[in-house]
């Protein structure tokens, strides 16, 4: 039984260890802070405990890319939050509002 717990605590060592950092995208210091100050205020729909600043999830990647995108594109951070709002509900919200489909998170 320690053989096993051992070795399992060895392979998720070995895991944590090579888990990355989200990268920056974009040559923009500024453009990256932005989208990672969105990022914060959005919940990752694949960890759930995460929001897609902290998940390397590839949906996590791929909402971060498209905050990126409506940043360019001149979308205000309200604007982008509720875009995501429309499209994936109250849930991809880190801290939503309080509704009587929502007070459970």
């Amino acid at each position: 039984m320690r053989r096993l717990f051992f070795g399992f605590l060895m392979v998720l060592l070995s895991v944590v260890a090579q888990a990355e950092v989200a990268k920056s995208v974009s040559g923009n210091p500024e453009l990256e802070k932005h989208v990672m100050a969105i990022s914060e205020e959005l919940r990752c729909l694949v960890c759930q405990n995460q929001t897609i600043a902290d998940s390397n999830a590839e949906l996590a990647v791929d909402l971060r890319n498209q905050v990126r995108e409506k940043l360019v594109q001149g979308m205000s951070d309200k604007d982008i939050i509720d875009y995501m709002v429309e499209r994936y509900g109250d849930f991809v919200l880190y801290r939503p509002p309080v509704r009587g489909t929502t007070w459970l998170l």
